[in-house]
């Protein structure tokens, strides 16, 4: 349990106290004595990650990072209350994860959106815990393009921007560049390469993207080439590794840029010996929680009292555990 740290984060990200999404005004059930078997994402050091980026080893199922270690310190206040932890290699879709058979539970730096507790019927699935870390978007680039790329509106059609499908940072990418709009509704003329081949966005909600769900034709999507010179061009990355799969492209240059959270990018960042940078920081704060399934609703105001004890109602986060990794299982002791 010895996560990386990230000396530079606190010069850049303003953590804001993090409130919780789930009514934290309500009793808690009961929840002692139960073993809940947690779905994490694997990729994403160092929020969420496994031992061994190799699906197929032994540790890929060992969990590490501020999650792992807050979750650690769950079971710490002594209440048998345990997590089965098996990582998951795919991003999309992994807060959908409880409303599964086997599941409880999900985690993995997972920004809390109305649109994530939904499965593609519409229907509710999965609902969220109180949030326990504060994100915010970023670009990370080349150390040579900081000054050129230092804004999201820097990113023109002479740039490659490799993302995540289904991510906030692929959300965010497309609204902050013009190439769609609040809505995830793509600028008519935008050109989507999927699978099937490619599509033509025509400006209706036919093409749009959430960091939910995208519209069905754009499900697998592979490139995306905008209707203006004015935008950067998009390729989707990240399916077999997470950033680190992107970061191993941008160094090699078969990107320019990736948009991303910046808790990872500057891990990223720390990581390549001063070759890559952190830019362009969103304004927007969002939120991240942990998802289990809607009927459980005992589970998650039992989890919403315990999170909100170990993070002190949102004044501990991911700088003060960088800072002291034993910050959550020393509060545990007080409990």
């Amino acid at each position: 349990m010895t996560p990386c740290r990230v000396a530079v984060l606190a010069a850049v990200v303003v953590l804001a106290p993090v409130l919780s999404c789930s009514g934290s005004s309500e009793s808690a059930g009961p929840c002692e004595d139960r073993e809940l078997n947690l779905a994490f994402y694997a990729h994403f050091p160092p929020v969420s990650h496994s031992a061994d980026r190799d699906p197929s080893a032994a540790g890929f199922d060992t969990h590490l990072g501020y999650e792992a270690d807050l979750l650690e310190a769950v079971e710490a206040l002594g209440e048998g209350l345990t997590f089965n932890r098996t990582g998951i290699d795919v991003w999309e879709g992994v807060w959908l994860k409880p409303a599964e058979p086997g599941f409880d539970m999900a985690g993995g730096g997972i920004t809390v959106l109305d649109v994530r507790t939904r499965d593609a019927e519409g229907n509710t699935a999965v609902a969220f815990t109180s949030g326990h870390i504060t994100f915010r978007q970023s670009l990370l680039v080349r150390a040579e393009d900081a000054a050129s790329l230092a804004e999201f509106s820097d990113l023109t059609e002479s740039v490659t921007a490799g993302v995540t499908r289904s991510t906030t940072g692929e959300f965010r990418l497309l609204q902050l560049t013009g190439i769609a709009d609040a809505a995830g509704v793509l600028e008519s003329g935008t050109r989507v390469h999927t699978p099937d081949g490619m599509v033509t966005a025509d400006g209706s909600s036919d093409f749009a993207i959430t960091p939910g769900s995208a519209s069905a034709g754009l499900a697998g999507r592979t490139r995306l080439e905008p209707a203006s010179p004015q935008r950067p061009v998009i390729v989707y990355l990240g399916d077999d590794g997470g950033d680190a799969e992107i970061s191993e492209a941008l160094r090699a240059g078969g990107i320019d840029v990736t948009a991303g959270d910046a808790v990872g990018n500057l891990h990223t960042a720390s990581q390549s010996a001063g070759a890559l940078v952190v830019t362009a920081l969103d304004p927007l704060n969002e939120t991240g929680g942990f998802s289990v399934a809607a009927a459980d609703s005992d589970l998650r105001l039992c989890l919403n009292e315990r999170i909100n004890f170990l993070t002190d109602g949102g004044n501990i986060g991911v700088q003060q555990w960088l800072d002291d990794p034993e910050v959550f299982n020393r509060r545990a002791q007080t409990w």
